[in-house]
C-alpha cells in the first residue's frame, strides 16, 4: 500500500485528489496538509512513501517547500503537482529535488500512473517533456537570463506576465504588496527590464506561460 500526503491549500481539490486516488487499491491517502507548517509538521510525525505537492502555496512556494522536506528527509519521495505548465516549473523543481512533476490538466489514469512511479523509486516527466529536454542537450544553448532569478522571483516574474497587479500578487502569495515590488525590481534588475511589459514580452517569447 502506497502512503501518501496530498499537499494542497484547497480543501475541495484535496478531496477530489483523495477520491480519484482511494479508487486505486494500492494508494492509501494517510493525510493532507493546507500549509507548509501542516506538510513539515506532519512530516515529523509520520512516514510516507510519496508526497504529492502542490507548487502554488500561500507564504512560502512550493520550490521553497520542496527544498525543506529534502533537508529533513533527503529520501523523500515527492511528485510536484501545478496548474503550470512544465515549461514553467518543471526543471526547478527536478533540481530542488523533486523526483516528477505533473500538470494538473492530466488525466486520472496519468496522475495515478505518476504516483506509482515515484512512489516505487521512479522518475516521472511527460513524454513532451522528455522529448523537449533531449531537444536541450542536442543543442548549445546558453544559460537564459531567468535562470538567474530565485524561485520566489520567477514566480512573481510569471504571475506579472499573466496580467497581474502587485496586490492580487501579494495577495496570492500572502506577502506584502511592498515585499511584492522588491521581488519585482529584483526580477528587473536581473532580467536587464525597464518595464512589465518589456517582461511580459521576454516570458512569452521564451514560452513560459
Amino acid at each position: 500500500m502506497i502512503r501518501l500526503l496530498i499537499a494542497d491549500d484547497h480543501a475541495l481539490f484535496r478531496a477530489g485528489l483523495r477520491k480519484i486516488l482511494l479508487e486505486t487499491a494500492d494508494i492509501g491517502v494517510v493525510d493532507e496538509a493546507g500549509d507548509d507548517h501542516e506538510i513539515l509538521g506532519k512530516l515529523g510525525q509520520a512516514q510516507y512513501d510519496l508526497i504529492l505537492l502542490d507548487i502554488s502555496m500561500p507564504g512560502q512556494s512550493g520550490v521553497e517547500i520542496l527544498k525543506q522536506i529534502k533537508s529533513i528527509k533527503p529520501e523523500q519521495a515527492v511528485l510536484v503537482l501545478s496548474m503550470h505548465p512544465e515549461s514553467q516549473y518543471a526543471m526547478r523543481v527536478l533540481r530542488a529535488g523533486a523526483s516528477g512533476y505533473i500538470a494538473k490538466d492530466r488525466s486520472p489514469e496519468e496522475l495515478i500512473s505518476a504516483v506509482k512511479k515515484v512512489a516505487n523509486g521512479g522518475k516521472y516527466i511527460s513524454a513532451a517533456f522528455s522529448e523537449e529536454l533531449v531537444s536541450r542537450l542536442g543543442s548549445r544553448v546558453t544559460a537564459a537570463r531567468h535562470e538567474q532569478l530565485s524561485d520566489r522571483e520567477y514566480q512573481v516574474m510569471i504571475m506579472i506576465a499573466t496580467g497581474k497587479t502587485l496586490r492580487e500578487i501579494a495577495g496570492d502569495l500572502a506577502l506584502s504588496p511592498k515585499t511584492i515590488s522588491t521581488y519585482r525590481s529584483r526580477v528587473h534588475a536581473k532580467m536587464n527590464t525597464r518595464t512589465d511589459a518589456e517582461l511580459t514580452g521576454y516570458v512569452i517569447q521564451r514560452n513560459l506561460l
